[in-house]
């Protein structure tokens, strides 16, 4: 993990780095997430599981780490771990034969992808308006209702503050909203009636990810897309999202939801159903392979700015001009230099065992 990362969730239990290494002295590297506990699971049972297998067979990998977890997975932390060893493979099989991950997907429809920028108020909007991003979503989260206020008060400064976003940037630009699962149903009825006006090219995550019904009433009457998914694992669940019209719009984070093979398997789940995907984070190298080989496109392409504190990731191609450039390096292109990371020993295996006996 990095300590440059925000003081909260994201590093408690953030972003981990996975290391694949072979006895044919070539090393994959992937992002998951997880914290100390993805960790764990990364030391413990998936390494014991992969050790010895040959690394190339990695969608059947995938599964036998998924099948190994069964009993405390199938979503949330160890999903996460996953994601980091499963990309860890997509990158080393990208080493192995010299080639990018966006030409093992098929290769990249466009090399250069246009991005869509996330604020956190309406001043930070206002000081990126001016910048070339084609889409620019606004943070909402933070945005509940007074104790004492009503539902209709509360709609109106939400309302309110889109307005001014959609004043700053324009009105041919994307223009979105985050509320991360803060409101109702009542709530989110309330503001998309007072936001209908504005283009919104989607509402996501309004109501909590468990709450199916609401969504699915939302997704059938709401005029503006819902957006979702950044919160939801296995292209299982993300079927389950898809078959149930759940959301207009699919986000899944690469290094979160089971890593590229469970990314692949959304994006043809998406256009089995016509949905559109948008993955969360994807500037970040990890899903722009995605995004450049498997997307509906062009008009469909859309890259969301990464986390800016992951520095240590050498290699992730920077925001020009409101466009991202597709590495064509071996694997993800990623750099990673270990001996500046600090990192915490793994016990060998037959010292691990000597643990579980004693």
């Amino acid at each position: 993990m990095t300590l440059t990362s925000p003081d909260d969730w994201r590093t408690s239990i953030g972003q981990i780095l996975v290391a694949v290494d072979t006895d044919a002295g070539v090393t994959g590297y992937g992002v998951g997430g997880g914290g100390f506990a993805g960790i764990h699971v990364v030391r413990t049972v998936l390494r014991d599981l992969l050790l010895g297998k040959d690394p190339a067979h990695v969608e059947s990998l995938w599964q036998e780490m998924f099948d190994s977890t069964l009993a405390f997975g199938q979503k949330g932390l160890v999903l996460m771990a996953i994601s980091g060893v499963d990309l860890a493979l997509w990158d080393l099989r990208g080493r192995v034969e010299n080639t990018s991950v966006s030409k093992l997907l098929g290769g990249a429809k466009q090399n250069r992808l246009p991005t869509y920028i996330t604020v956190w108020d309406n001043d930070a909007m206002d000081d990126v308006a001016a910048s070339p991003h084609q889409g620019f979503k606004l943070h909402l989260g933070g945005q509940l209702p007074e104790e004492d206020g009503s539902t209709e008060m509360f709609a109106d400064r939400v309302a309110d503050q889109l307005q001014r976003a959609r004043a700053a940037i324009g009105p041919d630009r994307e223009l979105m909203a985050d509320a991360w699962m803060k409101w109702n149903l009542e709530e989110t009825q309330a503001v998309i009636a007072r936001v209908s006006d504005l283009n919104l090219s989607w509402l996501e995550e309004p109501l909590p990810v468990h709450d199916e019904a609401g969504y699915a009433e939302l997704v059938e009457k709401s005029p503006v897309p819902i957006a979702g998914g950044e919160h939801e694992y296995t292209s299982t669940g993300f079927r389950n999202l898809a078959e149930r019209r759940l959301h207009t719009v699919l986000q899944p984070d690469v290094c979160w939801l089971g890593g590229m093979t469970e990314l692949i398997r959304v994006y043809r789940i998406a256009a089995e159903f016509g949905l559109r995907v948008c993955p969360h984070r994807g500037a970040e190298l990890w899903s722009l392979p995605a995004i450049a080989a498997l997307d509906h496109g062009p008009a469909e392409l859309l890259a969301e700015s990464g986390r800016p504190w992951m520095s240590w990731v050498v290699g992730q191609p920077s925001i020009e001009n409101g466009f991202v450039e597709v590495p064509d390096r071996p694997g993800f292109g990623v750099e990673i230099d270990e001996a500046s990371i600090t990192a915490y020993p793994t016990p060998s295996y037959d010292e691990w065992r000597k643990c579980q006996i004693e």
